[in-house]
């Protein structure tokens, strides 16, 4: 289904510059951006000069990956203002996470920096297919999180009406969305599966919204869940990435007629991939961790920053700016069950195989004597579930069971759940729920 069929917006020409041109601007902004770090944040020059690199070594892209790496505890270890790069009275805007495993980590942006982000993601909401007019419903999250602002800023660039309503009040958001007909939404994917059913509950048809386009982000989701969506309510549902180190939402962003994985804005964020056990740069079509050098940030520099998300990097023949795959998961987020490697969206996949699965769930892992337990508790969808005996749901169990240990190879318990037994969220879905931590603290 594709709804963009409205006059097409310009592209901008950077979109599509020719490789040498992007790259040519690419080594400009990346030595500016090395040199802004090094003379101006005490961390940098000294994990240079430690490195016993400088930003003048910088003549090619390739020479980046003699740089050191840089990671989230960087950012905690120099907690609240260390990597700024600018003076306190030039920072416009201070965002910071959650800090639930710690302190949170802060980012500041210039005015200068406000601009752009807002700018970028205009690009990404016109790549989805929104236009100048159109109103766009806002439920990430305000407040310190990246989300709403970046989204709402973004929508405001392009000439849309906002409707920001941020996370919660789930049957407020439904109200809304039936009173005031926005054609987009912005919001997490999970979020999004919790605001539809409430459509359903409230005897809404979600095929026959005003909602034509979702852009969604801020966790990992796959194609078989966008294609559930899709399907669930008539809308192009299309793939935005970001993170608040880096800048915040609108990083990369899908083309509405290509959904071929996000389009990387590499005018102002330097992609590379590595391998995440040594740090070294792997090749485009390598499964590896995703790392970012900001090009144009004036506050908070990034220098080759671990963002710990597991992706691939593609080249296109459309352009000269290079696609990334959906998120596999998460290298902090990956569950080892007796040596095998699983990650929460594998099990997703498997899920939605079976229609008679909604995609919410959780793996549960716990520790049984020296080995390790995996459960997989997953919600039966609301029509199904009436239907279905005890003797089928023990079926339904055991073809979920079967499909994870073929195409994973880990033995799994799965308990089919009534509809809405999983707690529901307004931001990212809890997916994973490791009692073996628990235990060992």
């Amino acid at each position: 289904m594709l709804h963009s069929n409205r006059a097409s917006s310009a592209l901008e020409p950077i979109e599509t510059a020719s490789l040498d041109e992007l790259q040519a601007l690419q080594i400009e902004r990346l030595r500016w951006s090395l040199q802004h770090a090094y003379d101006h944040v005490d961390h940098y020059r000294r994990t240079f000069d430690a490195a016993g690199v400088h930003p003048s070594d910088l003549r090619d892209l390739s020479d980046l990956a003699g740089f050191p790496l840089m990671s989230k505890s960087d950012l905690r270890d120099h907690y609240p203002f260390g990597l700024f790069a600018v003076p306190r009275d030039q920072v416009a805007r201070i965002h910071a996470s959650s800090g639930t495993t710690g302190k949170p980590t802060v980012v500041g942006y210039t005015a200068r920096d406000i601009d752009q982000w807002a700018g970028l993601v205009a690009r990404c909401i016109r790549a989805a297919g929104g236009r100048a007019g159109d109103t766009v419903h806002v439920a990430y999250g305000y407040g310190m999180f990246t989300g709403g602002l970046g989204a709402h800023y973004g929508a405001e660039r392009l000439g849309c009406t906002v409707i920001p309503m941020s996370g919660g009040q789930t049957e407020r958001q439904v109200q809304l969305i039936e009173d005031f007909k926005p054609r987009i939404i912005m919001v997490t994917p999970s979020y999004m599966l919790v605001l539809l059913e409430e459509m359903v509950r409230q005897g809404i048809d979600p095929r026959h919204t005003s909602l034509q386009i979702g852009i969604f982000g801020a966790e990992p989701w796959t194609n078989a869940m966008r294609a559930q969506i899709e399907s669930t309510a008539n809308i192009d549902a299309i793939d935005m990435y970001g993170l608040s180190e880096v800048m915040g939402p609108g990083v990369a962003s899908e083309y509405v007629d290509a959904k071929d994985g996000p389009v990387i804005w590499e005018d102002h964020f330097y992609p590379e991939v590595v391998d995440p056990e040594t740090g070294r740069v792997l090749g485009d079509g390598e499964l590896g961790e995703l790392v970012f050098t900001s090009l144009t940030k004036e506050a908070l520099p990034v220098i080759r920053y671990r963002t710990r998300d597991l992706t691939r990097l593609r080249r296109s023949p459309a352009r000269a700016m290079r696609c990334m795959d959906k998120i596999v998961g998460r290298a902090d987020d990956m569950i080892i069950i007796r040596g095998v490697n699983l990650f929460p969206t594998q099990v997703e996949e498997l899920i939605l195989r079976l229609p008679q699965l909604m995609p919410q769930y959780q793996l549960v892992v716990s520790r049984e004597g020296h080995l390790d337990a995996l459960e997989v508790r997953v919600e039966v969808s609301a029509d199904a579930w009436p239907q279905l005996s005890a003797a089928d749901l023990a079926a339904l169990a055991k073809n979920l069971q079967h499909h994870i240990k073929a195409y994973i190879g880990v033995s799994a318990a799965v308990v089919p759940l009534a509809p809405n037994a999983i707690e529901r969220t307004a931001g990212k879905a809890r997916r994973v729920v490791d009692n073996r931590v628990l235990r060992a603290g």
